[in-house]
């Protein structure tokens, strides 16, 4: 039962955390900067961005697929892979230790120390930032990667299997890397960035609506639906209005990136966060996370015993 593989999975990611050493994820990307090097010599087109997507992406998801359906296809080691793949995948107790480690040193007053952790898990300067700027820079990379890091990844694998849940880590990854809007990567990454929106598009509005549902539903309901189209992704404007909307706190605003001021439209409703707010915020994803599996339960015990019936 896919349950039994995702509740393995969830207790490997709690109990073991991300791999320390040689995850796969770290190997796949020292494999995609080798691909990508080509760029840093020349300006690549899109077309050069669509064949290094494919050239990375495509060989593993083939050994994964033969893996899936011809090797491990039954009984317990088919449960034992799927579990394995969707625990590779997620990213949810890591997504917590990297932002307690920016709560803590906030709890204690060490602003410089907060700020450095925190320049691990964002791409905005963040030498600069006061108390309530990293704040609410924690919680919008909480609220964003509870999508990216979790749900996301289980939502493909509930359709297509670890194929699923690897593609989409996998292109979520190289999004990471090469989405950048710079002179760099402005063409080569935008087959990884509108991919990557493509395979988003569905589990994070239901990130979002389960959000609402693990918060205050009518005003996360209301952010979402005014303040997402004006947030310049998507994906993370639905995530991130609706998760700010259910705390009742304020996100956004002013953010440094590469020395260069850019504006954020405000989100949510309410008063701006203080730290305390970063630890609700986890409580929020956990709470959306438990949302999500007793409805993966609830719908897997009722087909189980419809066809049983039939």
């Amino acid at each position: 039962m896919i349950i039994i593989q995702i509740f393995i999975a969830f207790v490997l990611d709690k109990t073991l955390g991300e791999p320390k050493n040689n995850h796969p994820l770290v190997i796949f990307g020292t494999f995609a900067n080798k691909i990508e090097t080509q760029n840093k010599q020349a300006k690549a087109t899109k077309m050069d961005g669509v064949k290094s997507l494919i050239a990375c992406v495509l060989p593993v998801i083939l050994i994964v697929g033969f893996l899936q359906y011809k090797v491990f296809d039954d009984g317990l080691a088919a449960t034992v892979f799927s579990a394995v793949c969707l625990y590779i995948s997620i990213g949810w107790q890591s997504l917590f230790e990297h932002t307690t480690a920016v709560m803590t040193p906030l709890k204690e007053g060490n602003i410089t120390k907060a700020q450095q952790n925190l320049a691990m898990i964002v791409s905005r300067d963040t030498e600069q930032l006061n108390e309530q700027q990293i704040t609410s820079a924690t919680i919008e990379t909480l609220l964003e990667n509870g999508n990216d890091a979790i749900f996301g990844a289980l939502f493909w694998f509930i359709v297509l299997g670890p194929v699923g849940a690897i593609l989409y880590r996998l292109v979520n990854t190289l999004d990471a890397m090469w989405g950048y809007k710079n002179e760099r990567f402005l063409s080569f990454g935008w087959a990884a960035a509108r991919f990557d929106d493509g395979l988003n598009w569905v589990p994070a509005r239901l990130c979002a609506y389960s959000y609402a549902l693990a918060g205050n539903y009518r005003t996360a309901i209301q952010c979402w639906r005014t303040q997402a189209p004006q947030w310049k992704s998507p994906n993370a404007g639905p995530v991130m209005a609706s998760g700010a909307g259910a705390l009742s706190i304020t996100i956004g605003g002013d953010a440094i990136y590469h020395g260069e001021s850019e504006q954020k439209p405000t989100l949510g409703a309410g008063n701006k966060p203080t730290h305390q707010h970063i630890k609700e915020a986890q409580s929020l994803i956990n709470r959306a996370l438990l949302i999500w599996l007793v409805t993966i339960l609830v719908t897997t015990l009722i087909t189980t015993v419809t066809l049983n019936l039939c």
